[in-house]
């Protein structure tokens, strides 16, 4: 079989293939495989049952089943489900929305495809626009949804150490260079795979730059306000006609349903309709319809910042203190300050191996974590060593098997360190 070069670009060995190849392995196998690759949010028994209520009422009202399994939805998505958004985030957050201003695509990672390859890579006249990352490392999904070369431009981030083995990253403004390729800016907040969250004022300055250059500022809220909320700091929600605000279900609890929410001006989501048109048809009715009496009641909001949040909160806290308790002070270390999401992103200056290597090894141990190298796209090599330095490991499942991950984490990098 000879692959075109999108066959070959999209069935290539890419991080985000590992990654989801190593959870569909872990989990068809069956074994003690501790899980700390993916972002598979953990189980919350009240949200599941929750759903599980929710989703009763729909299978016995006769109406109800017919539109959740027999009628395609339009291409911009679940009509209901987005009068119910709009009008819940107007009254949260005054944004002066209409159903206009949301799409909804089959999970958010189909939407930064569409999105991206909307606004970059060739155009008409001949030019090649980029999506400028203004903040390195960012999600592993980004690099491979380009289906040109080069659709990625990141800078360097500051790196600013905090004590107590903790650092932060932070927007460098001198390096941005906007351009005339420059198609929009995306961040992440809060950042996966960092868990780190832009502070209102880097937020304010990205903004700025995007009214600036007449170009969208693209905020992947996967984690973010107003759900799920995984913030462990304050951060205001922010939404302007320049914004392109992409929300999840996902680490609500229904990362099943492959729901995402695009929040924008008209003219995108009149676009982003006509490709989810031809890419889809149409987007599944399912996530939209068990979620929409949540978002109808508000009960998503509360349900995330009094539930969802602190249970995650809780166990960024205790996966914190059991890797400080295995690696103690033997080698060098260092964990970003974990300021939302779900990650704990750990960083080994100076390591003997690479951060790949690492990898390898606690997969062959039965823990799966993610190399960090894998979450630079758009950023040259061009022999910075902290990018083969870093794991992404998350914390959302069993606290037990996370602690047990860990240790193993803690033993391997000692082993490299005495193996020189």
């Amino acid at each position: 079989m000879k692959l075109s070069s999108f066959g070959q670009k999209l069935g290539e060995d890419a991080g985000i293939n590992s990654l989801m190849d190593d959870l569909g392995e872990a989990m068809a196998s069956g074994g003690d495989v501790v899980m700390m690759g993916g972002g598979n949010p953990g189980h919350l028994p009240e949200v599941t049952d929750r759903l599980q209520a929710i989703m009763k009422e729909l299978v016995d009202d006769p109406e109800q089943f017919r539109r959740l399994t027999g009628v395609y939805d339009p291409p911009q998505g679940e009509k209901q489900f987005i009068a119910s958004l709009v009008e819940l985030l107007n009254r949260e957050y005054d944004w002066g929305l209409t159903t206009e201003n949301v799409g909804l695509t089959n999970g958010s990672q189909s939407a930064f495809f569409m999105l991206f390859n909307m606004l970059a890579g060739e155009h008409p006249d001949g030019s090649h626009k980029h999506i400028l990352l203004p903040l390195a490392p960012e999600y592993i999904g980004y690099g491979d949804a380009g289906l040109t070369p080069g659709l990625f431009h990141a800078v360097r981030p500051e790196i600013e150490e905090l004590g107590d083995n903790q650092f932060k990253y932070r927007v460098d403004f001198s390096q941005l260079e906007i351009t005339e390729d420059t198609a929009a800016i995306c961040v992440s907040r809060p950042t996966n795979p960092t868990g780190n969250v832009l502070t209102d004022g880097e937020m304010l300055g990205l903004e700025e730059l995007a009214w600036e250059h007449d170009i969208p500022l693209i905020v992947d809220g996967a984690y973010g306000s107003p759900f799920p909320d995984l913030m462990y700091t304050e951060a205001s929600p922010r939404w302007t006609p320049q914004h392109i605000l992409c929300l999840s279900l996902s680490k609500l609890g229904i990362p099943a349903a492959r729901t995402g929410i695009v929040i924008a001006d008209k003219p995108v989501i009149r676009a982003l309709s006509g490709v989810n048109a031809i890419m889809n048809l149409a987007t599944g009715s399912f996530g939209a319809m068990l979620a929409e009496p949540l978002v109808r009641s508000g009960e998503i909001i509360s349900m995330s910042r009094d539930l969802v949040q602190p249970v995650y909160q809780r166990k960024m806290e205790a996966a914190v203190a059991a890797f400080r308790e295995a690696m103690g002070d033997e080698c060098p270390w260092r964990v970003h300050k974990p300021e939302g999401a779900m990650f704990l992103w750990l960083w080994f200056p100076d390591l003997p191996i690479s951060s790949l290597e690492l990898y390898k090894r606690l997969k062959a141990r039965g823990v799966l974590v993610v190399s960090g190298h894998y979450f630079f796209p758009g950023l040259p090599d061009e022999g910075w060593r902290h990018q083969h330095e870093c794991l992404r490991v998350t914390y959302s499942q069993d606290a037990a098997d996370v602690a047990r991950g860990l240790q193993a984490i803690a033993e391997e990098v000692k082993r490299a360190w005495a193996q020189g």
